[in-house]
């Protein structure tokens, strides 16, 4: 008889003040939620803040110890300043998980929101409604770690990154489906 090993996920969704994370177990077709919340930042010069992203996720992947990581691409905003932190943000998660070794995929918010309630348009509020079903909780997760569990789910669904789920025929402009 074959076992059926069991694949722990680490779900980030990366910002300058909440960083979310979310951890699941897949084992076969069933996901398990271990364990989700946010890393607040402190206020005050950036430096600070991406050293308390790195900090914190590094204390999350030695406490939990995934296998792998998916964490969310970054869109292009319509304010440059804010995807630039976003991606300074992003670009601080994304090294706490290489300095661990971890491999790690990325998708879009349409692939997760795709992949998570079914349709690339959803709101934040159908995502919380969707993992909360999907993962069995008794309680609806923050948006941020709601987000980040999403992110960890379409990765177990999906598993390939960015290309893996269907975009074919939709366009981005300025974050916004065109």
């Amino acid at each position: 008889m074959n076992a059926v090993r069991s694949l722990r996920i680490l779900g980030i969704d990366p910002g300058l003040r909440v960083t979310g994370f979310g951890v699941i177990d897949k084992r076969g077709a069933t996901l398990r939620y271990v364990t989700s919340g946010c890393i607040r930042t402190p206020g005050g010069e950036l430096p600070e803040r991406l050293a308390a992203i790195l900090d914190g996720l590094a204390q999350v992947i030695a406490e939990h110890r995934p296998a792998q990581a998916a964490i969310e691409r970054v869109f292009v905003n319509v304010n440059p300043s804010s995807t630039l932190a976003l991606g300074q943000a992003r670009g601080a998660a994304i090294s706490a998980l290489v300095l661990k070794r971890l491999p790690v995929s990325e998708y879009t918010a349409l692939q997760v929101k795709q992949a998570v309630v079914g349709t690339g348009h959803a709101r934040k509020e159908q995502v919380q409604s969707m993992v909360r079903r999907l993962l069995q909780l008794p309680g609806e997760p923050s948006a941020d770690a709601a987000d980040a569990l999403a992110c960890a789910i379409c990765h177990a669904h999906g598993g390939q990154g960015l290309g893996a789920l269907p975009t074919r025929g939709l366009r981005m402009r300025r974050g916004r489906l065109a």
